[in-house]
């Protein structure tokens, strides 16, 4: 009995992989675009970085912020931040990347991301909302833009959802009009096929006995035994000649014979 119980508990821990194999492929693969995990990070640069700027901030709220007795804004705070951390000549070089960022290659989903993450280097645009999207609708593919353009969203949102909805039309469009030309393509190529089977292989021409009439080569002739000369024919004149003259003879002998028989 107790061996029993052990096979029992062996096959069910056997089986318990299996569901969870199981599991995984009756899960629904994710939808949208897959992100990347961040590259790693030394743990002791990072740490020292953290450090420092706690020191910093430390500093500034005793000197500049009495000892958080004044309350900071956020963007006071960025501002102070990049002043102290990320060089003006950076700064710089990420406004005007910023300021020339198109689609290009990339999905409406990682331009936007790239596009968030360098307004922030370009303040006096993202500011005003309209600004930014008539930002962001000028830098997609053109194919995109000239139908984003008529509708004048008003946020980035607005324009975000409506260009990833016109990318999704436009990718099922270019893969429906892919597919019917290859169907027609299959097509021909069957019917080819069909007409290499069918179809008998051409003879060169040549020249036979029924286009080209043959010419008889004259052979050569006998000498005629009747009349000693060589002429075509199956009979010879003399001999016709001498059958009439004979005919003729007989004729005038038999008129001569009865004419005295009658006297």
């Amino acid at each position: 009995m107790a061996s029993r119980g052990r096979r029992g508990g062996a096959s069910t821990r056997d089986d318990e992989p299996r569901r969870d194999d199981q599991a995984e492929q009756q899960t629904p693969a994710p939808r949208g675009p897959v992100l990347f995990p961040p590259p790693p990070v030394d743990y002791g640069v990072f740490m020292q970085g953290l450090e420092r700027a706690d020191v910093w901030w430390s500093s500034l709220l005793r000197t500049r912020f009495e000892d958080g007795a004044v309350d900071v804004a956020w963007d006071a705070f960025v501002r102070l931040f990049r002043a102290k951390f990320v060089p003006e000549h950076i700064q710089d070089k990420m406004e005007q990347e910023f300021l020339s960022l198109t689609q290009g290659s990339m999905t409406v989903l990682e331009y936007e991301a790239r596009f968030s993450e360098l307004s922030k280097y370009a303040p006096h645009i993202v500011e005003d909302e309209r600004r930014k999207t008539k930002k962001f609708v000028m830098g997609l593919k053109p194919s995109l833009r000239t139908r984003l353009v008529a509708f004048d969203h008003r946020t980035l949102d607005e324009a975000l959802s409506a260009a990833c909805r016109q990318e999704g039309e436009m990718e099922q469009y270019l893969e429906e009009k892919k597919a019917s030309q290859k169907r027609p393509a299959a097509t021909f190529q069957r019917q080819d096929k069909k007409k290499m089977v069918y179809q008998t292989p051409q003879k060169p021409m040549t020249a036979s006995n029924s286009q080209v009439p043959s010419v008889r080569s004259p052979g050569a002739k006998k000498e005629c035994p009747h009349c000693g000369k060589t002429h075509g024919g199956s009979e010879c004149w003399l001999v016709a000649a001498t059958t009439r003259s004979k005919t003729a003879q007989d004729f005038s002998r038999e008129l001569s014979v009865e004419r005295q028989y009658q006297q």
